[in-house]
């Protein structure tokens, strides 16, 4: 033979093999348990932690930043509106004092460990206390919406298959809230307890329009409400609208695609300002020490990062289409 291996030697690779398929099937179980685990949305994951329906809605509402009848807590709806469409569960008290938080570390930082005038400290907590949680909170918002709008075609199509199946509405909307991931499992769950607990169908998904801001649930929305006025095939309306929610996502992705080296430009255009300043900070520490001290050199900063931030809105406005 060739070949001619000692026997013992396949018994250690036969060995090692089977411990290495062991300790796999071991991980696929306890990862498919994680996934699992993790998959499940806030609203199944409520209902063990508070006992009741109405109870389970009100802590969702409450963690989103809504009073208990589903409505506004302060009177600044815009900011209101961010909070809740962002996803964030921190509920709006707890969020406030936060920024709060932030504002007064970042002066206490400026003014006594740096030792800079009170407007510097004022303007740098303002920044660290309202600007950065709002910027925050707004691309929080745009990734849910993504999210949503990429589980939403699913969702439709969980919800026309259950019809067909002779389930009413209800149920079919049941089904979404127990079968998908957030966020679009926990809004489906939420418009089921408000359909439980007294709202009309076109009620509680415009309130799950409000709390999302996607505007493909609303067409959703619309053929619902239409179809509970006037009748009709809702299964059917409801199939030619996932396909249309389908292929104006593809469009979507055609148009990212074809945007996507002005997109990278953007990018470089924002950092590489930032960059420079960093490494010429490092490797030449002395590059800015003549000028440092001057009492222009903090406003002209300030100024430089106010148009920076500016331009990236621009470019941002450029390279991203609403169609």
């Amino acid at each position: 033979m060739p070949f001619n291996i000692d026997s013992i030697y396949l018994i250690y690779i036969v060995v090692a093999l089977s411990a290495i398929f062991a300790v796999e099937a071991i991980y696929l179980i306890i990862s498919r348990r994680a996934s699992y685990n993790k998959s499940k949305n806030d609203r199944l994951a409520a209902t063990k932690d508070v006992v009741g329906g109405e109870a389970v809605l009100v802590e969702l509402r409450r963690r989103r930043g809504l009073s208990t009848d589903g409505k506004y807590i302060l009177p600044a709806v815009s900011f209101n509106r961010l909070v809740v469409q962002s996803g964030v569960k921190l509920g709006m008290f707890k969020l406030i004092a936060m920024c709060l938080g932030l504002f007064l570390i970042t002066l206490a930082l400026v003014l006594f460990v740096f030792k800079q005038a009170p407007w510097v400290g004022i303007v740098a907590g303002l920044v660290a206390g309202m600007v950065l949680p709002f910027v925050y909170l707004w691309i929080a918002r745009i990734l849910r919406q993504r999210k949503f709008s990429t589980q939403l075609p699913d969702a439709i199509d969980i919800v026309v298959r259950s019809l067909r199946s002779g389930h009413p509405i209800p149920v079919a909307l049941a089904m979404v809230g127990r079968e998908m991931a957030d966020p679009i499992g926990s809004e489906f769950g939420m418009v089921l307890d408000e359909l439980t607990y007294g709202l009309s169908m076109e009620e509680a998904l415009k309130n799950m329009s409000y709390r999302v801001g996607q505007e493909d649930l609303g067409l959703m929305v619309t053929a619902v409400s239409l179809q509970a006025q006037t009748g009709g095939n809702l299964s059917e309306v409801l199939s030619n609208l996932s396909t249309i929610i389908r292929l104006r996502f593809k469009m979507r992705r055609k148009v990212r695609a074809l945007s996507a080296e002005g997109r990278v430009s953007a990018y470089g255009l924002i950092a590489i300002p930032l960059i420079l300043f960093c490494v010429l900070w490092i490797i030449a520490p002395n590059y800015y020490g003549d000028v440092w001290e001057n009492p222009l050199v903090l406003p002209l900063l300030l100024s430089a990062l106010f148009w920076g931030f500016i331009g990236a809105i621009v470019m941002y406005k450029m390279v991203n289409f609403k169609f």
